[in-house]
């Protein structure tokens, strides 16, 4: 017999193998040790606006089919920008939040948001699940259920059920069968190519040595200053949120260690700056970068060039950098596309939301094939293998 039921704490709602038997190979995002590491760290829950509400299906005591669902009071880590719509509503007396949301906290990454053991019928659950997220919608009286960065055949079985699709785009780089870095050049455009080898020439020239490491291979004492690098690009930017704690760092050290990459730049003895890394099923996410110095060109060799290489070595066939950056296309990341799918409760704030996300996507497929068109990879790279 199959029961509906809301986890709001998957360390102790859930057995984490259950759990990760419905992940697979899919998103590492997904894993029990990500998400709940989020959790007793406390990066959500409390005021942090994320407060954890996970749909899990259950047969008999066994979980077979589930999805990460928050409720949120503002918008913040999303990456699927919804500032206008909540604006919108409050000009019309309609309120924004609380609202639902299927995804995980501060990850733009796209993939699976819907968990379903391989026994059961995919596209029947995700659709049941679905229609359980607009229910949950509609008794609590929030204004909308938003499922961000879904895979292509949930973002099917959610217009089937009445949600609405926005479209966005992210830029990618993929391993066209690539020996070694040199090939990676070899492909670029010829202005291109010059920039990057003057850029990795001018690193060497200082003497910083960059280092991949990898799962076990990653020291328990890098951990912290891992987490020290990353405060230095939140503390940057007048948009810089710490969204993640000290603790979650150690949570992963002792959880989640086999799926992290990380790469560092040090002169000597000293750590200059680092890149953290996910890495996956033949996927590398990069996540987040810091540096404690700051040096010419060490970003784009610490964040592109090493992460291209080390992909290059491992056999990884994709390298998703993360959200935005025209930068990234200009090294021979191409536009691919993103889906999130929206239910708005208010039949007014539907149609505008419609009528909006229609047009966007207009203009997000205008602007991709100008990019692909105008690809730093040369005609032949660019056509290879296109997704």
């Amino acid at each position: 017999m199959f029961t509906l039921r809301i986890l709001t704490q998957l360390a102790s709602d859930v057995r984490r193998e259950e759990w990760d038997a419905l992940v697979g190979d899919e998103s590492p995002f997904l894993e029990w040790g990500w998400l709940a590491s989020l959790e007793e760290a406390r990066c959500v829950g409390g005021r942090s606006g994320w407060s954890p509400q996970h749909l899990a299906l259950f047969e008999d005591d066994r979980v077979v089919a589930a999805c990460p669902l928050y409720l949120k009071t503002n918008s913040e880590g999303e990456f699927v920008f919804d500032y206008a719509w909540a604006n919108a509503a409050h000009g019309a007396g309609i309120e924004y939040y609380p609202k639902l949301l299927v995804g995980v906290p501060f990850t733009p990454v796209a993939g699976l948001r819907f968990l379903v053991a391989k026994h059961l019928h995919r596209p029947g659950i995700v659709r049941m699940l679905a229609r359980a997220l607009r229910d949950l919608c509609d008794e609590n009286e929030v204004s909308s259920v938003h499922v961000n960065f879904c895979s292509d055949d949930e973002a099917e079985a959610l217009r089937e059920v009445g949600f609405s699709e926005r479209l966005g785009f992210q830029y990618k780089w993929r391993n066209r069968g690539y020996g070694d870095f040199e090939d990676y050049l070899t492909a670029l455009r010829h202005k291109r190519r010059k920039e990057v080898r003057r850029e990795r020439r001018e690193l060497a020239v200082q003497g910083i040595a960059i280092e991949a490491l990898r799962g076990d291979a990653i020291p328990d004492d890098l951990f912290g200053p891992m987490y020290e690098l990353y405060l230095t690009t939140v503390d940057k930017y007048v948009y810089g949120r710490r969204y993640l704690t000290q603790r979650f760092y150690e949570l992963l050290r002792e959880r989640f260690r086999h799926n992290l990459c990380f790469i560092t730049a040090r002169n000597g003895d000293d750590l200059l700056a680092g890149t953290f890394n996910v890495q996956k099923g033949g996927v590398l996410y990069g996540r987040y970068w810091g540096t404690f110095q700051e040096v010419r060109f060490l970003h784009f060799n610490l964040c592109y060039y090493a992460t291209i290489e080390h992909c290059i070595r491992d056999g990884l066939q994709r390298f998703e950098p993360g959200a935005g950056g025209e930068f990234k296309w200009l090294r021979g990341f191409d536009p691919e596309p993103t889906r999130s799918m929206h239910h708005l409760r208010d039949p007014r704030l539907a149609a505008a939301v419609e009528r909006f996300v229609q047009a966007e996507r207009r203009e997000v497929d205008r602007v991709m094939l100008a990019m692909r068109e105008q690809s730093q990879l040369k005609r032949d790279a660019a056509e290879h293998d296109d997704p």
